[in-house]
């Protein structure tokens, strides 16, 4: 009996370190805007957000050459705490629906969903509820692509962005691949393009009719890949990056939460989710610390944790109060979640923070 073929989910944000900026500075959004170094110093551009892409500018760039092409760009400097920590909170997201979970970059990552029981087990359900939370939480959109293989999950993520998604299901491939441009191919750059273009070859259908000893003829080793790709085959596993480190559940209220008291009411209903997400996981995962995140109106943000063993109310309710004390203001989005004891059995490492409060 034939294998029933795979469920793969490719997210990628869209501009992501251009996008963290302007959710954190509301200021930057609908302006041209670049994330690198200064134009005086030799900076590059990192990334940039769409209506910099519209005037012509690209990561790599050197900063001088994108402020010719675009006088009213704005260039700031990039913030890697900042965009570690959105990425992190992605993953732990990602990690909700399954454990293979492979990371690429901060910003974009294969999830294999095959047998994931979550949304009835559909992968199409399951990349748009990822999206709607991203989105919810962490306040920046992504672009998913759902299909059979990696290959075609990546491809499928950039075919509609931003914010966008694309299925490709089994029966489709075929057609989906036999139309595909060669530049779309993994592995695929501007020198082998224009070879391809040479043969009269722009699309994967054309590139078809090669045998592959052809294939391996022309382009070396990278010729046996290229037969498969152009054919949509990639049996390439999801290969899971570092065991994962929390969980947690979030919510950014639509109206600020006033006071202290409002804030703990909302979290019976938070922690209750995190009991489900719990449930989930396997049973090497033993929680050894408990965590609440408290994000106010004007996006100052804290933590409070202590040792624990389990999700308990009494305690997270407490750690609220330690948390929401340091501001004392509007709350604009809560947090619960547990730490893991690490893969290795070492409980200690954090043992310096017992009893205390991180900020």
């Amino acid at each position: 009996m034939p294998e029933s073929p795979r469920k793969i989910i490719h997210i990628d944000a869209d501009c992501f370190y251009a996008a963290i900026e302007m959710r954190d500075d509301p200021s930057l959004r609908g302006v041209p805007l670049a994330v690198g170094g200064a134009s005086d110093k030799r900076g590059v551009i990192t990334t940039c957000n769409y209506e910099a892409r519209a005037c012509g500018v690209r990561s790599a760039m050197p900063s001088a050459t994108a402020l010719r092409l675009c006088p009213e760009l704005r260039i700031v400097k990039t913030r890697f705490p900042a965009y570690r920590e959105a990425a992190a909170a992605m993953r732990d997201i990602f990690r909700d629906y399954s454990e293979l979970v492979e990371p690429l970059s901060l910003d974009e990552a294969f999830i294999d969903v095959t047998a994931s029981p979550h949304c009835r087990a559909s992968a199409t359900l399951m990349a748009e509820e990822i999206r709607q939370r991203v989105a919810e939480s962490i306040g920046i959109t992504v672009s998913a692509g759902v299909a059979p293989n990696k290959f075609l999950a990546k491809v499928a993520s950039d075919w509609d962005k931003p914010d966008g998604m694309t299925v490709i299901l089994p029966r489709e491939v075929k057609a989906f691949v036999a139309m595909l441009p060669v530049e779309k191919v993994f592995g695929v750059g501007r020198v082998t393009a224009a070879r391809l273009h040479g043969m009269g070859v722009n699309c994967c259908g054309e590139l078809q009719v090669f045998s592959q000893f052809e294939m391996v003829e022309k382009f070396g080793s990278f010729g046996q890949r290229l037969y498969q790709l152009c054919r949509g085959i990639d049996q390439r596993p999801v290969k899971p990056g570092r065991r994962r480190k929390s969980l947690s559940v979030e919510n950014t209220f639509s109206a600020n939460l006033q006071s202290l008291a409002e804030c703990r009411q909302q979290l019976p209903a938070l922690i209750e989710e995190l009991h489900r997400r719990l449930a989930g996981l396997p049973p090497e995962y033993p929680i050894n610390r408990a965590v609440v995140k408290v994000k106010f109106a004007d996006f100052t943000q804290t933590t409070a944790e202590a040792a624990a063993e389990r999700a308990d109310l009494e305690q997270l309710l407490a750690l609220c109060g330690h948390a929401y004390k340091r501001f004392a203001k509007p709350v604009r989005l809560l947090g619960v979640g547990v730490r893991f004891v690490d893969a290795k059995g070492d409980s200690e490492q954090l043992d310096m923070f017992v009893n205390s409060f991180g900020h």
